[in-house]
């Protein structure tokens, strides 16, 4: 039986020239007999999409919008940011536009990076668990000569502490990392690999590693992450006077404590990775905008709400989002569209990453505030009927 499989055309040595992208386009318009008209409409040098994809046919536009002015009081991120958020969700931002105003009118939002690492985790597997509880030992009293020879594979990643769990015959090792401005996944896998190779060669006694283990939870959300942190662990946090909030929300502080104490139990009942209303949806469209890994928004979505009521009726609002993976440099932060859209927030580059997540975690707790501020004034389902209604 002969393979009548017709492959993609790719050209060995210049796969992203203007002439092998133009033959895959014809390959698509024979193949599914369907016109690549906006697909084509690239605004830059194909060239420079070499390390961030493969297989180049064009580009996927998506709609970008402007949300802000967000004023910020973080210890990286000072004063004001437009936000570009890249979506096709009706009134997403409009409503994170209206958090906005709303955090500014209080004094803006006081941002806290608490850590940031990166974590890979290798597993050494023994014949027993005493074996695996010895080599633990070992590993503590080596951990110097480790970290050197994880740290040769990188000029800008740093072993900072190493986290271990002994199940059965098995060493689990939890590596983390910080890694300047680059997310890091790829540096820490690099680094790791290179330990434990040191370790499998200067351990006295027979064993054997798997690289990942699964504890580094890659592109996942997990409670050991919401516990010890993957990327950045910030906090975001406002005190909103009741008479802002029913000025401009049109809802009562303590009708909206009420409402979380709702909430609360309904995300304890569901299990859910984050107690609050909706941080996937702005950090989605920050990452599509920006050019970060959009898969890391399993991780990057959890969070951890808290609130008081003061007895003045001002209401402290807070989330922490325990997993907030980002980038300033690398990766696809430095291609035509997203490179502009970081720029705008003066996040490009070295030295910027910090800066990023505090306004990413800002911008997050705009888009609760205004969510839920919409759920209780009874406003939700008719802006979405008004404005986020596009059916052809």
């Amino acid at each position: 039986m002969s393979d009548t499989r017709k492959t993609i055309p790719r050209l060995k040595g210049d796969d992203y020239s203007a002439g092998i992208i133009a033959e895959r386009q014809d390959f698509v318009a024979r193949e599914t007999s369907t016109t690549l008209d906006h697909v084509k409409a690239a605004s830059f040098d194909p060239a420079m999409l070499e390390g961030n994809i493969e297989n180049a046919v064009g580009i996927a536009q998506v709609p970008i919008g402007l949300a802000g002015p967000l004023l910020v009081n973080g210890e990286h991120a000072k004063g004001t940011f437009y936000v570009p958020m890249a979506t096709t969700e009706g009134t997403l931002v409009a409503s994170y536009n209206r958090g906005m105003r709303l955090l500014a009118e209080c004094g803006g939002v006081k941002t806290t990076i608490i850590e940031r690492y990166m974590q890979r985790a290798p597993v050494f597997h023994f014949d027993d668990a005493r074996q695996a509880r010895e080599f633990g030992d070992w590993f503590d009293q080596h951990i110097d000569k480790i970290k050197a020879a994880a740290e040769e594979t990188t000029s800008v990643g740093k072993l900072h502490h190493v986290e271990q769990y002994g199940v059965g015959p098995m060493r689990y090792l939890r590596f983390n990392y910080t890694t300047g401005d680059a997310a890091g996944q790829n540096m820490a896998g690099k680094a790791t690999f290179a330990a434990c190779n040191w370790i499998a060669a200067n351990y006295p006694e027979k064993c054997r590693f798997t690289l990942s283990g699964a504890i580094d939870t890659d592109k996942k959300h997990s409670q050991l992450n919401t516990l010890h942190s993957r990327g950045a662990r910030v906090v975001a946090e406002v005190t909103i006077q009741n008479e802002i909030m029913t000025r401009i929300m049109r809802a009562d502080n303590r009708a909206l404590f009420n409402a979380r104490l709702v909430s609360h139990t309904g995300g304890m009942l569901a299990g859910t990775t984050n107690n609050g209303m909706h941080a996937a949806n702005g950090l989605a469209a920050i990452f599509i905008a920006t050019g970060q890994d959009a898969a890391n928004i399993a991780e990057s979505h959890a969070g951890i709400t808290f609130v008081q009521l003061k007895e003045n009726n001002d209401y402290y609002w807070s989330i922490t989002l325990p997993s907030l993976i980002v980038a300033t440099y690398g990766g696809g932060t430095g291609l035509a569209t997203q490179r502009e859209c970081l720029e705008m927030m003066d996040c490009y580059g070295k030295g910027k990453v910090e800066r990023f997540a505090e306004i990413c975690a800002a911008t997050v707790l705009a888009g609760e505030i205004s969510l839920a501020a919409a759920v209780v004034a009874g406003d939700w389902v008719e802006s979405h009927d008004k404005y986020g209604r596009n059916r052809p």
